[in-house]
């Protein structure tokens, strides 16, 4: 999400690459939260309320090899009127199409056209095309656009191509240049701005090119490379205990970072004036929680451990008890509350905390308190007190 910025739509489309059933709704559900805007997985917008988009697969488009394969044939259009001939005007289209592309009405696919109408017969207000099965230029999109005028006669409106495969850049400024041409010889505006997805093993990297190119690209579909998690394809972290029946227990370690926080916690998070975070702050769970306009003493975590006086303008707790004891205490937040909380939080995150290449690590401090807790482990001989 941070890659793309706000205008492009994201797909995440990784259930047939997922590690089992519960990792395919596990991408979904957390790449949703992250930022995604839509999953092709049909259980995880069940149960999580999640957005389903989606197109066709290529199986769908190569089991079609001719028109006369079409059981049904004929559309009604938007309000009243009688069935039309939708094969028959779609056909229409196609001559119309190929001679303003200068393209022979012989190489569109027939198997691919037939496979498009039946979609179109089914989907006609959600027509999206896969159209690189065997030519994007030459085949996907002239068929696309023939059956897309012909649905727009019939007062529908397409949704749009999905590209899949080769230069999707070059493809994408392609596609456009074809949707305006339609649009201004056939005077049908809103067919300029038709939308074009694209997928085909996307990664952070491609999409970090994509961005420093000029492209017409509108959704982008990631499955692989989003929910196998190759960056990280293991949990980064392990249970460690802090307390046990009210004394505070510590994991230390000659790697600093391994060593634990000791002691029941609550975290807070700071923030400036202008809305900004300033730190996370940790204190014991004992602690009377920080106030705004006050000053508060604490120690940056790190390997310096400097000391910080900070006036926060606002203070925001950040731990909600929902299960205690083997009670649950409260409803636990919607998926759709997580995810607009979590892309508050990032749009209110500092920029140079925020990029990908080398950002800067977000503060957090601990109260006095807490680092005197931590510094009476640390002294030898190492016996919890």
């Amino acid at each position: 999400r941070l890659l793309v910025g706000p205008r492009i739509k994201l797909f995440e489309l990784g259930l047939r690459r997922a590690q089992g059933p519960d990792g395919g709704l596990s991408g979904s559900k957390y790449s949703y939260i992250g930022g995604f805007d839509y999953t092709s997985n049909l259980l995880a917008g069940k149960l999580y309320g999640i957005p389903v988009r989606g197109s066709m697969a290529h199986s769908y488009i190569t089991s079609f090899t001719s028109i006369s394969e079409l059981t049904f044939q004929t559309l009604k259009p938007v309000g009243e009127g009688a069935a039309v001939d939708f094969v028959g005007l779609s056909e229409r289209w196609l001559g119309r199409v190929c001679r303003l592309l200068e393209e022979s009405e012989e190489f569109p696919d027939a198997g691919e056209r037939a496979a498009f109408i039946s979609f179109a017969l089914c989907y006609p207000s959600n027509f999206v095309a896969l159209v690189d099965t065997y030519s994007v230029r030459r085949s996907g999109l002239p068929n696309f656009c023939a059956v897309a005028l012909a649905l727009d006669e019939l007062g529908y409106r397409a949704i749009g191509v999905r590209l899949d495969s080769g230069d999707l850049r070059q493809q994408s400024l392609h596609c456009r240049s074809v949707f305006r041409a339609c649009s201004q010889t056939f005077e049908v505006p809103w067919f300029a701005n038709l939308s074009i997805m694209a997928s085909n093993n996307i990664s952070e990297e491609n999409l970090k090119e994509l961005q420093c190119q000029e492209h017409e690209i509108d959704y982008i579909g990631v499955g692989t490379n989003l929910v196998t998690c190759p960056l990280q394809p293991s949990l980064g972290c392990v249970y460690k205990l802090t307390e046990v029946n009210g004394k505070a227990r510590i994991k230390l370690s000659e790697d600093q970072s391994k060593t634990t926080l000791p002691g029941r916690k609550n975290s807070y998070r700071l923030y400036s004036p202008d809305g900004h975070p300033l730190l996370d702050l940790l204190t014991l769970h004992s602690e009377e929680a920080p106030r705004a306009g006050e000053e508060v003493q604490c120690c940056a975590l790190g390997r310096k451990m400097e000391r910080l006086q900070v006036t926060a303008a606002n203070v925001e707790p950040l731990l909600s008890v929902y299960f205690e004891r083997g009670q649950l205490l409260g409803t636990p937040p919607s998926v759709s509350d997580v995810r607009s909380r979590a892309q508050t939080s990032l749009s209110n995150l500092p920029h140079a905390h925020r990029g990908l290449d080398h950002p800067v690590p977000y503060q957090v401090a601990l109260t006095e308190k807490l680092e005197n807790l931590l510094n009476t482990f640390r002294l030898p001989p190492h016996h919890p007190p």
